[in-house]
Formats: structure tokens, C-alpha cells, sequence
């Protein structure tokens, strides 16, 4: 999809390259000469920061919603829920292309003393939910949800890498996290407005317990208190990354496929638990830190320019088959989205001509007969302005269409979607409002696609200009 790169985001702050970060004292380790030439230097820096990337907007998301209750975002701390039941409008902008087809519960699961069990109710046929389990390199390991794991009721305990416990009566299946720390973020399909009382009652029944809780048995011996290190993007994504990844690893045992990538990490001083001192690196090697980061971000800058939509982006380590750039790319343009199995994204920000969308401007998106979008549970499509990625205010509160409303259909059985300022002369039931100025992208999400969808034999169709 024709999605937009966030400059703000990627590269805010990094042309602030000061001191790294403070760090705990227990991280600190003593000053050494990095042997390692500026060359060498310059490329094992640029490829560490695109692997670091993805997990370091992850230790930002986990900072804010469980690290600082001070912060909006703030969840409670760790192994609990936080459900928003509240629809989107353009005033909500703690996150970027907000939806409002599926309300989220969040939770983030500190797993190292313990696993913890996730359970779910029964659903009914028209009711879509699924729970979505991400480790820290940001992998989707796991899903508990309709489309997975069914819509019957059921308990579902999640495991550190270490644990080698006894699965207890009762639990439906283990889900094994590589890393010590797990988010799960839950979405609860939205059936219209009218539908969000029954989304809420829905989602207190999705629950969290420590596994000696459920089993009833004593508490194990509770895991060291962590001294978190705090984030800022000027120094975590500038020279300040290899300390914040060094402490982000600790809970990150290596895997397998990563032992002779982590081995030429230790040349430019990525060692779990270790600080990072830039003063004990010569002038040239500083140099070389600074170029390749600057290399990575043109790199992914030129990428992501080309990203269409999210197949190959999102999902476990196997399907991503270690591709750290796709990884990164994905954490960049929309991170925590879904694996393709669960949900499929793609969208334009162009018309058919190769002129980009703006405010003022009136087209058209039509599905042919038979080329409405392939989903199982539904689709919808939602307009965001530029380059901020935020709902666009409109007279009609109205952010997205979808396959929950009532479209007309054209007298051929295909299906036109209007997406303009002002309201079509022929009704609004197919009007998605625009800006009246500005860029804007427009994002279709599809719940449940089709083999169609993921064998790329089905695509969005373009954006029509509609003359004047």
C-alpha cells in the first residue's frame, strides 16, 4: 500500500547526536578500545539499527502504556487489561490510522517469574475478536480469535522462553513466547455504534491470571525489579540505540538463527546488559556510527516508498524469515499490524493518473462485480490526512466505510465508493468525506482475506478522478 513514511517519526531527533542516554549504574560496563575498523564499523552500524528499530518503537509503545502512569496511553502496569471502547474521532492522536472496526484491549505480560493465562467467552457468528500476541522483536508468535483458535470459549496459557512448567487441566494450548516480555493487543469487532455496549460487555470478559492462580497452587518467587531506561527518540534512535537494545536483549535469549548476527553485533558493542560508552570510540569510529545510521534511514526512507501493501511485513520469525527490513519497514508504516492470515492492509494515496490524493478533489473507487473485497468477517475502507495519518473532522462524523453498512449497489451488482469534500448529488450512503485541502491516504482493511487475497490475486482497484 501506498502508505506515506513518517520523517517525524522515523527521524525525529536524530540529528541531535549527543551523549547517549543515562543509564542504570547495574548496565554500566568499563570503557574499552573498540578495535573494530570505521569501514566495518559504518555497516555493522547500519544494519544493527534497522534489526534495533522495531524493537525500540516497541520499548517506546511499552514506556508509555505500562512504564510512565503518568502518561495517557497508561494501561495499569503489567499482566492486566486496558479495554478503549470509545470510537475515534480526529481529536483521539495518541496513535497514527486509528480504526474504529475493532475496539482495543491492551495488555503487556511480564512472563519471567511465571506464564500467565489468557480467557476468552464464547462468540457468536456474527461476533468478530481476536487477540494478538507479539514478542519483543515485535513477531506476531500466536493468535487467540475466531479466525485461530475458534469461537468457543477457552483458556490459553502463555509461556516465557524458559519456563518448563506443567501445563495444568483445562488449559486448550500453550502459546511459547521467544522473549520474556509479550503485548497482546486485542480487537473486538464493532457491529455499527449501536453495537458498543455489547462490545464492552464483551470485553470484560477477557481475562488475565498469573498460572498459579488458575492452578491454585503458591506463588513462585517474584522476578527482580527491572530499572528501565528511559526513552527519548534524539538519543534512542540516534547514537543512544546500542545501550537501549543492549538492555532490551537481556530479555531476549539469542535464537538459534541469530547466534552469527549477534556474534558481529559484539564488534560495535551490542552485548545484552552491557552499556555503551561513544566516548571510548575513536573519532572515526563516532564518524562511522553516525554514517551508518544515517545510511540505515535512507535505506529504509527508499523502501518504504515502494511498500504497496503489508504482505510479508507482519507475522511469526518463520514466515519473516529473519528479514529485518521488512521488519523495520513495518514498525515504520503501521506497526502491530496484523499477520496476513489474520488481516490484510493495503490502500493509495495516488490516483489513477500518479497524481496524489488532496482535499478538493472528487474520485471514485469501484469494485466490478464479483471484486468486492474477498473477506471472511468484513472489510472497511478509511481516509486519513497526510502526513500526520489522523481521521479528517467532516459534517457528517463519518471516518470509513465498510461491508457492515448499507452501500448501494450500482445496477450491475458492483459497488462505488465517492470519496470527496462535499456530498455526491446521487446520496450519502457511498460518500466518504475528504478534506476540503490537503493530502490524504485512504487505507482498505480486509478481516479475514481470502487465499485470493494473500496468493495476490485479488488487488485494490485504483483510485478514479472523477471530472468536474
Amino acid at each position: 500500500m501506498n502508505i506515506p513514511f513518517s520523517r517525524r517519526r522515523l527521524l525525529g531527533g536524530l540529528s541531535v547526536c549527543g551523549a547517549a542516554l543515562a543509564c542504570p549504574s547495574w548496565l554500566l560496563a568499563a570503557s574499552q578500545v573498540n578495535s573494530t575498523a570505521p569501514d566495518a564499523f559504518r555497516a555493522l552500524t547500519a544494519q544493527a539499527w534497522i534489526y534495533a528499530y522495531p524493537m525500540l518503537m516497541h520499548y517506546q509503545t511499552m514506556e508509555k502504556q505500562v512504564l510512565d502512569p503518568a502518561a495517557a496511553e497508561y494501561v495499569g502496569g503489567f499482566n492486566r487489561f486496558r479495554h478503549y471502547s470509545e470510537l475515534y474521532t480526529p481529536q483521539n492522536r495518541e496513535i497514527v490510522t486509528p480504526n474504529n472496526d475493532t475496539p482495543y484491549s491492551w495488555a503487556w505480560l511480564d512472563l519471567r517469574s511465571e506464564p500467565q493465562v489468557l480467557s476468552v467467552p464464547a462468540v457468536g457468528e456474527d461476533r468478530y475478536y481476536v487477540h494478538q500476541l507479539v514478542d519483543q522483536y515485535t513477531h506476531n508468535f500466536a493468535y487467540v480469535g475466531v479466525l485461530s483458535t475458534g469461537r468457543e470459549a477457552g483458556d490459553y496459557l502463555i509461556a516465557g522462553p524458559g519456563w518448563q512448567g506443567e501445563t495444568p487441566a483445562g488449559i486448550k494450548a500453550v502459546l511459547r513466547s521467544e522473549t520474556e516480555i509479550v503485548m497482546v493487543l486485542g480487537r473486538t469487532g464493532l457491529n455499527g455504534p449501536d453495537d458498543m455496549p455489547a462490545v464492552r460487555a464483551l470485553q470484560q470478559q477477557y481475562r488475565l491470571q498469573a498460572l498459579h492462580t488458575y492452578a491454585g497452587t503458591p506463588a513462585p518467587v517474584a522476578a527482580p525489579v527491572i530499572a528501565w531506561q528511559a526513552w527519548d527518540a534524539k538519543t534512542g534512535l540516534g547514537p543512544g540505540f546500542i545501550r537501549q537494545l543492549n538492555q532490551i536483549l537481556t530479555l531476549c535469549p539469542t535464537h538459534p538463527t541469530e547466534q552469527a548476527l549477534r556474534a558481529q553485533f559484539m564488534q560495535i558493542g551490542i552485548v545484552p546488559g552491557q552499556g555503551f560508552d561513544l566516548a571510548a570510540l575513536s573519532a572515526e569510529q563516532r564518524q562511522a556510527l553516525m554514517a551508518g545510521i544515517q545510511d540505515a534511514q535512507l535505506q529504509m526512507k527508499t523502501e518504504g516508498a515502494k511498500v504497496r501493501s503489508t504482505l510479508g511485513l507482519f507475522g511469526t520469525r518463520e514466515a519473516m524469515h529473519n528479514n529485518y527490513l521488512n521488519r523495520a519497514l513495518a514498525a515504520s508504516l503501521g506497526i502491530y499490524g496484523n499477520s496476513v492470515q489474520e488481516a490484510f492492509y493495503t490502500g493509495s494515496q495516488r490516483d489513477n493518473q500518479g497524481q496524489p490524493l488532496v482535499g478538493g478533489q472528487r474520485y471514485r473507487l469501484r469494485f466490478a462485480p464479483g471484486q468486492l473485497p474477498p473477506a471472511s468477517e468484513f472489510w472497511s475502507l478509511t481516509l486519513y490526512d497526510l502526513p500526520d495519518r489522523q481521521l479528517v473532522a467532516n459534517g457528517i462524523d463519518r471516518y470509513c466505510l465498510s461491508s457492515r453498512d448499507r452501500l448501494q449497489t450500482d445496477a450491475d451488482g458492483g459497488l462505488a465508493l465517492w470519496v470527496q469534500s462535499t456530498a455526491p448529488d446521487h446520496g450519502q450512503s457511498n460518500w466518504l468525506p475528504a478534506p476540503a485541502s490537503g493530502a490524504f491516504t485512504l487505507i482498505l482493511r480486509l478481516y479475514g482475506p481470502q487465499a485470493q487475497v494473500i496468493d495476490q490475486r485479488w488487488m485494490m482497484p485504483g483510485v478514479e478522478v472523477v471530472p468536474a
